[in-house]
């Protein structure tokens, strides 16, 4: 596959700066990036967003931001994002991203340990959150808001980016040659960024990435996918994490209109709205949209339920056959297509009629939702990637393999370790190594240059590779065999009544599960099989029908696994885990260490001690 977008580039500096603005000026787009405000949706053309960077990135000069000074972003998706990320990069200023939902403790942790000396904020609530981290880091000498009417009365070092652009704006004004001599200065191996990994134990590690990391991917993703000059794109996972970040930049290169999505809440309404054709999402949002799909049809009644089962069984045995490279009977195609026309035609409305493909990446996604979504037409390439080694692999449109990562992009390797399975990669893409700590990079990058995933799997004949579950999450049960949590919480969340579930038993007698339940669909689920159940959350969850039942479909559903994986009790939660609680990470991982101990006693009564 040769993308012609990319012609050319080789020739660039292998910046991020000179991948985007030469696509924007290439391109020329009047829709390059958009936002909504006040319900209206406004365009940056590529020109515009090209003035916009170069504005900022004068300014932020002015206030003394040099090469290798790091600053920080605190920030939802938006334009400024992007912008104030390339202004920083052009200076060949090192960019530190923080979730917005990291807790203080962490905030202030990334901002002593980079040494940032300039903080994005964009707005009162993101300062609310932060505003104890902040106060404490003396090294920081400025803070910019992206909502000028956010800066506080009292503060004598903030600024408004809209004040930053102004200063810009004059000194291009005396000095048109002034951005373009500091563009000039700008190399491959630069520092561009340190990502804060969330971590699930311990202290989080600065991963350091370069330009080439960057431009590498860039390159090997843009000749492994299709992506078009034509294409848009809602960008509604955080730009704070190197998986949306990355593709940030991909479709910038090739020319993609990007709209910008800050909250899952807009999602629906946004999605109707640009239509995308190509899209970046997460395992969780495919679940939440499959289970919605599920309680409508099932809620329909009569013969339209009955049509949605129906349609619903033929997607799964047509999409495995073609997915296994059977054959399918004309009786099947014949029934899929009625069922596409009748039933699936409303699941591609809903995600705006025009997806050519989505890309999920940064958990596996169950074989029943894969297949449900294919069987729709709306294709979910599941992808590969991590902090340290930005985008590794993916399905192709014309190459998947339902439960698989796909098979590695142009010029980077991956095997598989004969020790113990460990997924190992190779290549530019792979960082420079953890900041200020060479005695963990030494942990995972190895002699020959292979970074250690800590992820364990194995590779077809095909060249796909497949996850069977992280390497530390292994966990052995009293009997000595080893458990893959990853896979079984993967089949309990295909059931309606499972909105989390974390796979427990480590060094007990059996497989079982902390669940918290969908509680609307569990309670009408509940009501139609007439059971009564009456009641708080915490009384529910210690009602016995209620447990039982769920526990019904965890044991169902986990019924194709080898007996000792299968989860024979679960134990209710009336509350979901939390980042806030220090039960998950900022990426929404799971923090197993956490819970085992949170929830010991309760471990103990449903998997024995």
């Amino acid at each position: 596959m040769i993308n012609r977008n990319l012609d050319g580039f080789e020739k660039l500096p292998q910046t991020l700066p000179h991948f985007c603005f030469e696509a924007w000026r290439r391109h020329a787009k009047s829709d390059a990036l958009s936002y909504k405000i006040n319900d209206v949706w406004e365009n940056l053309s590529g020109a515009r967003v090209i003035e916009r960077i170069k504005r900022i990135a004068l300014g932020l000069a002015e206030l003394g931001v040099k090469a290798g000074d790091r600053v920080a972003i605190i920030s939802e998706n938006r334009p400024e994002w992007s912008l104030t990320d390339l202004a920083i990069l052009s200076l060949r200023a090192v960019n530190v991203p923080i979730y917005t939902t990291q807790a203080v403790e962490q905030i202030r942790f990334i901002l002593e340990d980079s040494g940032a000396k300039i903080l994005f904020v964009s707005g009162k609530k993101i300062l609310r959150h932060a505003e104890n981290a902040i106060q404490s880091v003396e090294r920081l000498e400025r803070l910019i808001f992206f909502d000028e009417g956010a800066i506080p009365e009292d503060s004598n070092k903030s600024l408004s980016l809209a004040t930053i652009e102004k200063r810009g704006e004059q000194i291009d004004k005396i000095d048109s040659s002034a951005f373009e001599t500091q563009l000039a200065q700008l190399e491959a191996n630069d520092l561009a960024t340190i990502i804060y990994t969330s971590g699930t134990t311990g202290e989080p590690k600065g991963v350091m990435l370069t330009h080439e990391n960057f431009t590498s991917t860039v390159s090997a993703v843009s000749k492994g996918l299709p992506i078009k000059p034509t294409d848009r794109s809602l960008a509604v996972l955080p730009l704070s994490h190197i998986f949306e970040r990355t593709v940030f930049y991909v479709l910038c290169a090739n020319g993609v209109s990007i709209y910008y999505c800050a909250a899952f809440d807009q999602l629906a309404v946004y999605l109707a709205e640009v239509r995308p054709t190509i899209m970046t999402a997460v395992p969780r949002l495919f679940e939440q949209v499959y289970h919605k799909i599920v309680k409508k049809g099932k809620a329909a009644g009569g013969y339209k339920t009955q049509l949605f089962d129906w349609a619903l069984q033929v997607g799964q045995d047509y999409w495995e056959a073609k997915d296994s490279h059977k054959f399918v009977s004309p009786v099947l195609a014949v029934k899929h297509s009625i069922a596409s026309r009748l039933v699936f035609s409303k699941w591609r409305a809903g995600v705006g009629g025009s997806i050519r493909f989505f890309v999920s990446g940064g958990a596996p996604l169950s074989r029943k939702l894969s297949n449900a979504f294919w069987a729709a037409g709306i294709p979910v390439l599941q992808g590969y990637g991590m902090t340290e080694a930005c985008v590794t692999c993916a399905n192709r449109p014309d190459d998947s393999k339902v439960g698989s990562i796909g098979t590695p992009f142009e010029g980077i390797e991956m095997r598989i370790a004969e020790s113990d399975g460990e997924i190992l990669v190779r290549g530019k893409n792979v960082m420079l190594g953890y900041y200020n700590n060479a005695e963990e990079t030494a942990k995972v990058i190895d002699d020959e240059g292979f970074y250690h995933t800590g992820d364990v799997g194995y590779v077809d004949n095909d060249g796909h590779f497949f996850i069977t579950d992280r390497k530390k999450d292994l966990f052995k049960l009293s009997n000595g065999k080893y458990v893959a949590p990853q896979q079984v919480e993967s089949l309990l969340k295909q059931s309606p009544l499972v909105n989390q579930a974390v796979a427990v038993g480590s060094g007990r007698k059996q497989v079982g599960a902390l669940v918290v339940p969908d509680w609307e669909t569990l309670k009408q689920t509940l009501k139609d099989e007439g059971i009564e159940a009456e009641g708080s959350r915490e009384e529910l969850c210690e009602n016995p029908y209620v447990v039982k039942r769920v526990q019904r479909d965890a044991v169902e559903f986990t019924r194709e696994m080898n007996d000792y994986e299968r989860v024979k009790r679960v134990y209710l939660l009336p509350r979901e885990f939390s980042i806030d609680k220090g039960e998950m990470t900022p990426t929404l991982k799971i923090k197993r260490g956490v819970i085992d101990e949170k929830y010991e006693e309760a471990i103990d009564e449903i998997c024995g001690s």
